[in-house]
């Protein structure tokens, strides 16, 4: 693909998701810095009782993530710890807490059914139910690997080291185009390719751009958004059984990943790091250099 492919290319729509496999909030503009979106995955819920971090990847214990919601509120902390403003989780009965607030962890732990604890990214301790103090803590996460051939089946849960001081499961910034979204409508007529089914940060109208699968183009390559940010593309982004699964009005659909699987290589999206910062916005321009 060449640069002039994406010469009607805009910042079509911002996401960020302030607690990791929680639904997230759309905004109209963000400053990206090298840990990506202001704010994202800033947050995640820990077990108590084996110190994983929670996540939809593995719907099997965690059923009801992405019937929470989170935004973050309020001013950045005085002390300037990551710049992140406190984040709100709104629980499925439509009330909210906020994190730091007493008692915020055992109202998430009965909304959920399991002990949780509401963790800011780099927090160098936790404390784990049956352990005599807090001890330093690795983030893992868990995934129900599918053993997938295009017809699905049953998997096997499987755990996975997160990069250090993050809640992220690969990179900082996920890119997705409209491109790819109208060539999956196409290829599943039946299903819903709602954006939030895939939770970009960044997703980029691709204009007139015929459908495609045309993001995985740029792995290798440096993506600009606006004047300022510019974004090396690292990798293809592997899709999971989050893709599949209900949520805000979306029914369970298996047949989203059956046709990544069997039109791309269970791929869509593509994953980037940040080579520089600053503020991006919906509308602003994208090209590749």
């Amino acid at each position: 693909m060449s640069p002039a492919d994406l010469r009607d290319a805009t910042v079509g729509s911002l996401w960020r998701y302030p607690v990791k496999s929680m639904a997230g909030e759309r905004l109209d503009a963000a400053e990206l810095r090298a840990q990506g979106l202001l704010g994202d995955r800033a947050f995640a819920l820990v077990d108590r009782h084996d110190g994983k971090v929670a996540t939809a990847k593995n719907p099997r214990k965690w059923p009801s993530l992405f019937h929470f919601a989170a935004s973050l509120g309020g001013r950045a902390p005085a002390d300037g710890r990551a710049g992140v403003p406190p984040v709100v989780v709104t629980l499925p009965d439509g009330t909210s807490v906020r994190h730091g607030h007493p008692g915020a962890d055992e109202r998430l732990s009965q909304a959920l059914g399991r002990e949780v604890l509401l963790r800011q990214a780099g927090s160098p301790e936790v404390q784990v139910v049956g352990t005599a103090s807090a001890r330093p803590w690795v983030a893992r996460s868990e995934e129900l690997q599918l053993d997938f051939d295009g017809r699905g089946g049953d998997g096997v849960v499987a755990d996975f080291e997160l990069p250090e001081g993050t809640f992220f499961d690969a990179a900082p910034v996920h890119l997705l185009t409209t491109a790819s979204l109208a060539r999956l409508q196409q290829l599943h007529p039946a299903g819903q390719m709602a954006i939030r089914r895939f939770r970009p940060n960044v997703v980029v109208d691709t204009g007139g751009l015929a459908p495609g699968f045309v993001e995985d183009a740029w792995v290798g390559r440096t993506l600009r958004l606006g004047a300022a940010v510019r974004l090396a593309v690292t990798q293809r982004c592997v899709r999971c059984v989050m893709t599949t699964l209900p949520q805000g009005g979306l029914p369970k659909d298996s047949g989203v990943l059956r046709t990544a699987a069997q039109h791309n290589d269970v791929c869509v999206g593509v994953y980037a790091g940040v080579l520089s910062g600053g503020l991006v916005r919906s509308g602003d321009r994208v090209t590749l250099e």
